[in-house]
């Protein structure tokens, strides 16, 4: 099965890509997609915002980074013309707005990683890096970006 079929079997909602600033939301050179980093923008604009580990629960932000991965998805469509000639996901960079004490970064960046994987299969399983960050931009939850390998 493909990735537009498996996204739609799912029945998850790619927005239209957010027009960028003094950047560009990706870059492609030959078969390699260079993604910039996407924050938790939801179907109505908001954000999920905030430090995470305030609280002692991990599933908001374990939604924040899908709903990254789903922005990203957007990107790669955008970019690729379609999701089918995504070969490979290769890298994935997340970054967590968290308070000091906060120890589960990987977590967190399994809501974007489940999500590849859920659509690539084995091909949707990349290398990671789950950081965490004293800030993010508008004070997103979450904030990741990743780099991709496109078929022929």
């Amino acid at each position: 099965m493909g990735a537009n079929a498996r996204i739609a079997e799912l029945g998850l909602l790619l927005l239209p890509p957010k027009p960028a600033s003094n950047y560009v939301p990706f870059r492609l050179a030959g078969n390699m997609l260079f993604l910039s980093d996407v924050g938790p923008r939801h179907a109505d604009g908001t954000l999920t915002t905030g430090k995470v580990g305030a609280a002692p629960n991990t599933v908001q932000p374990y939604q924040a980074a899908r709903q990254c991965g789903l922005n990203l998805l957007v990107n790669m469509r955008s970019s690729a013309g379609s999701l089918d000639r995504v070969d490979v996901i290769l890298k994935v960079f997340g970054m967590v707005n968290a308070v000091p004490d906060f120890h589960e970064h990987p977590k967190v960046i399994n809501g974007c990683t489940d999500l590849f994987t859920d659509i690539f299969g084995d091909h949707g399983r990349p290398a990671r890096s789950a950081v965490g960050m004293g800030s993010l931009p508008d004070d997103i939850s979450v904030g990741i970006e990743a780099i991709v390998l496109l078929k022929g």
